[in-house]
């Protein structure tokens, strides 16, 4: 027979042990009632997100992220509400379920360029008309507006630049920013309606305040006829977001002053599908064509961009010009980084003739196949 002190110790033991077991099932049913928590909380259904435009009485009208608007109850449990609030709303009945604060700005300049280029004029070549009448339209009166309040005329807000690819629109405007000294702010048309529905006209907003902190400052919007399209009807949710893009955009074109120390260039190869809205006056009315140069601008362009190379002596510029004739700068500017890839190649550091020709032979070539896969992919 077991002693009494036996006895003991193997009851105690059964007691530790259980003891051990009932702390083991209080973390499991602890553990069990945390899941079951987070399961219940994922099954609730998301809440939307919206603005509120107005107040009125104990409801509201809000604004859902597709720009459709409704008249919607107010939680009770909200005590402060105020048009322009973010709140959160359920996505059945659309009512305001609680409160997130006053909607968030864009940091917008994390979806344009900034910049202070430094290009100069004498950097473009075969453009000395379009030069001339961006430096009436755009540098004189950001560089002396008192002469224009003096002879009583008013000087446009911007310009359209528009022509083939490649032809220096894009260098005109930084030029143009360079001599006035003006921030240059970059906007790619089909970016802003294809990146930001629900948000395009507020982000066009914003742009437009940055370059009043900004200023003097030029607003270069890139492939404009994305955002200025003739419409003929808006039917889809994504059209109606564009169009209410584009008439913000106007919204702001016409609230600030000719004479102020911001100006606008639009940028466009396809000027016939632009809306009569976005050229009409005391908008971009002021129109530049820049066209593909002619021989004596092929000339001046080839000259800026071998200025820093090696060429052989005997080169048949005249017939190297011809050759390129109906070349953009951009191809132009391309045939010369051609020929001396061919150089390289050979381990020349002196460009010869045969390169140059290889390097136009090689540009055309692939203008021709760019041509055919956009007849092939758009008919």
């Amino acid at each position: 027979m077991k002693s009494e002190k036996e006895l003991d110790n193997v009851m105690y033991s059964y007691t530790s042990e259980n003891n051990g077991l009932e702390e083991e099932n209080r973390v499991l049913r602890e553990t069990i009632s945390q899941l079951k928590s987070e399961l219940d909380r994922l099954k609730i259904p998301p809440l939307m997100v919206c603005e509120v435009l107005e107040l009125i009485g104990e409801n509201a009208i809000i604004k859902v992220p597709n720009g459709n608007q409704f008249f919607v109850n107010v939680s009770t449990d909200i005590k402060t509400l105020e048009s322009g609030d973010t709140v959160l709303v359920d996505q059945k009945n659309l009512n305001i379920l609680r409160k997130i604060g006053k909607e968030s700005s864009f940091n917008v300049e994390k979806f344009v360029i900034i910049e202070k280029p430094k290009l100069k004029w004498e950097d473009i070549g075969g453009l000395e008309d379009q030069i001339n009448e961006i430096k009436e339209v755009i540098e004189l009166p950001l560089k002396n507006p008192e002469l224009f309040k003096k002879i009583g005329i008013t000087p446009p807000k911007g310009v359209l630049l528009y022509g083939p690819p490649g032809t220096g629109k894009t260098l005109l405007a930084k030029a143009v920013a360079s001599s006035t000294n003006s921030t240059f702010i970059e906007v790619v048309g089909s970016e802003l309606v294809q990146k930001f529905i629900g948000e395009g006209a507020k982000l066009v907003k914003e742009i437009f305040a940055l370059a009043k902190r900004k200023a003097p400052a030029i607003i270069f919007i890139d492939e404009i006829d994305a955002l200025a399209a003739r419409r003929i009807e808006i039917g889809t949710s994504g059209e109606r977001e564009v169009q209410r893009t584009f008439m913000q955009f106007l919204a702001e074109i016409d609230g600030f002053k000719n004479l102020g120390n911001i100006k606008i260039i639009g940028c466009t190869n396809r000027k016939d599908i632009l809306d009569p809205a976005i050229l009409r006056s005391g908008r971009l009315d002021r129109h530049i064509n820049v066209e593909a140069p002619n021989i004596a601008g092929v000339k001046q362009i080839f000259k800026i961009h071998t200025s820093r190379m090696h060429l052989d002596k005997k080169i048949n510029t005249d017939k190297l010009f011809k050759d390129m004739e109906g070349f953009s700068g951009a191809e132009i500017k391309a045939t010369c980084t051609e020929a001396g890839y061919f150089a390289i190649r050979e381990k020349r550091t002196s460009i010869s003739e045969k390169d140059f020709i290889n390097a136009v032979k090689k540009v055309r070539e692939k203008e021709e196949q760019e041509s055919t896969d956009h007849i092939n992919m758009f008919g």
